[in-house]
């Protein structure tokens, strides 16, 4: 199954470095920083960040499993890291960060949202 097809779930392990690493080839766009697993995504205006914002606030909401965000202008930049695993990255941000790249291939299909 993908990633973008599963769900969080409660007690997600931390994920060792190599594991981590290799697992990055399926979330295009993120990568590490620090214990957290980040991407920048990068839009057109205001409107079209905020629509994506609000959009992925639903499937946070929906996964129970919370990024910091850092919304400007024209980018949104989202930062997951699983605080039950010791605030290091588990298979939930993976989960979260596929759904997340699933979400704005949705909403924008071409490049330069």
């Amino acid at each position: 199954m993908k990633l973008d097809e599963q769900q969080c779930h409660e007690g997600a392990p931390a994920m060792d470095a190599d594991t981590v690493l290799a697992m990055l080839d399926q979330v295009p766009g993120w990568g590490v920083e620090g214990h957290h697993l980040a991407s920048l995504f990068t839009f057109r205006d205001f409107h079209k960040t905020m629509a994506f914002v609000d959009a992925l606030a639903t499937m946070i909401h929906a996964q129970d499993h919370h990024p910091v965000l850092t919304v400007s202008f024209n980018h949104c930049k989202v930062s997951y890291t699983t605080h039950s695993a010791g605030n290091t990255i588990s298979t939930n941000d993976f989960i979260c960060a596929a759904r997340a790249n699933a979400l704005y291939a949705s909403l924008y299909p071409r490049a330069g949202a």
